[in-house]
């Protein structure tokens, strides 16, 4: 259309462009976004590692009972799989905590490949000149410790929980815990394995403790080598704990 001017003239009026409909920027599931991005990724790995942690101790504190006797830890096998009667089931809430562990264990190695992926993605090309940058052993071996722990810990629950490997037929009595453990540790080279496996695990959560307290924020300048102390020193308690158990019974203390 041409509108006149004040000199004659005419000119062409344009077109108004229709306003585009804006679209949302936060959709109605904030979690999916979360997921999608490196940041999420890191926080749900430090929140997986918190329960994971959590229950490596307090398995760890259940081993330890080996050391009251024979009775002591096989009661507490018992109570793992009666507690919460009469109003769950037996063993209800033990695969209630099951369930949440698998859970947590792979939506942990789900994070950690998607965000090596995305490291890679974001470097495809090896740099020409490798600076040397500080780190610790269990950093740099870090995704290869992860692998071995997940094998160490599909090995385990074969071994001990399920009775199906490394025992001669007719060895492994269900809910025996004592007996099936000094028979499974009194074979040198089993108990060797664990020992290796656990030093892996160790490595594993010195480097996994301290990410996931940077990861939630609880660190700062003044608090770095103080959390640092904490994730060494736990992760060492917990190497000790555990191996304590196939040492004794190497050494006959536990028979």
């Amino acid at each position: 259309m041409a509108t006149p001017l004040l000199d004659g003239k005419t000119a062409d009026r344009r077109k108004a462009v229709p306003v585009r409909k804006l679209r949302r920027v936060w959709p109605a599931n904030p979690s999916v976004v979360l997921w999608s991005t490196m940041v999420g990724k890191k926080v749900v790995m430090a929140v997986t590692g918190l329960v994971l942690v959590g229950f490596v101790i307090s398995h760890m504190v259940g081993n330890l009972k080996i050391f009251l006797g024979q009775q002591a830890i096989d009661s507490y096998a018992v109570f793992l799989r009666t507690m919460g009667e009469p109003m769950f089931p037996y063993g209800g809430l033990l695969w209630v905590a099951r369930v949440v562990l698998l859970v947590c264990v792979v939506l942990h190695i789900t994070a950690a490949v998607q965000l090596t992926r995305m490291n890679w993605a974001a470097r495809p090309h090896d740099y020409d000149t490798k600076r040397s940058i500080a780190t610790t052993y269990a950093a740099r071996t870090m995704r290869w410790g992860g692998v071995i722990v997940v094998l160490f810990i599909v090995y385990h629950l074969l071994h001990l929980t399920a009775g199906v490997v490394s025992f001669r037929p007719g060895e492994f009595v269900h809910l025996s815990v004592y007996h099936n453990v000094v028979v499974a540790f009194s074979v040198w080279y089993v108990a060797l394995f664990y020992i290796v496996a656990l030093a892996c695990l160790c490595l594993h959560l010195d480097h996994g403790i301290w990410s996931m307290l940077q990861t939630l924020g609880w660190n700062n300048a003044r608090t770095t080598w103080a959390l640092q102390a904490v994730s060494r020193g736990l992760a060492l308690v917990v190497f000790g704990g555990f191996i304590s158990v196939p040492v004794a019974v190497l050494a006959g203390w536990v028979r």
